[in-house]
């Protein structure tokens, strides 16, 4: 068994709303360990055994199921997560905000630079594997990069991302457990 984080795709948004306890239900019905959530936005912590993909489909399946819509699902290990913040890729000033939008699998080449062409004067992509580093020079209701954007390169439910100061206090968390 090893420590997984899967993150939802836009869940709690709208009516694509779940409860956290039904999200920590299903994964325990699905088999998974010492299941708990993080924040609201669809983080959940699990020991388990199986490779990304077979676990992502897994619960994939279960949440539609459960909530009546799809629920795209990026499965991290414990490990990958920490490699993740450790990277450091962009210093920031005062006010910069930086993301890491979780993709299924690496982009091939041509697609990671498609991805890091997006950047602009205001944000900077950098793509790691699975993993784009996203740099905003202030908050991030200023992007001027729109989904729309991203699923030209990558399609629909490709990503989805999570604010690097969340993920720093989530794994803090995971390490004091």
């Amino acid at each position: 068994m090893s420590l997984r984080v899967g993150f939802l795709r836009a869940v709690n948004l709208g009516r694509r709303r779940v409860p956290m306890g039904r999200l920590a239900a299903v994964c325990e019905e699905l088999g998974y360990a010492d299941v708990w959530t993080y924040v609201n936005s669809g983080n959940v912590v699990f020991d388990t055994t199986g490779a990304r993909g077979a676990v992502e489909a897994a619960m994939e399946k279960a949440l539609e199921a459960e909530f009546g819509f799809e629920c795209t699902t990026f499965v991290r290990t414990a490990a990958q997560l920490r490699q993740v913040l450790d990277a450091e890729p962009f210093t920031l000033a005062p006010g910069d905000t930086h993301f890491v939008t979780f993709l299924k699998e690496a982009p091939a080449p041509g697609d990671a630079k498609a991805l890091e062409a997006l950047s602009n004067d205001f944000e900077t992509l950098e793509v790691h594997g699975a993993d784009v580093h996203w740099h905003m020079r202030g908050k991030s209701t200023d992007s001027r990069l729109t989904r729309r954007d991203w699923e030209k390169v990558l399609g629909p439910l490709s990503s989805t991302s999570r604010n690097v100061t969340m993920l720093t206090r989530l794994v803090a968390k995971i390490d004091a457990a």
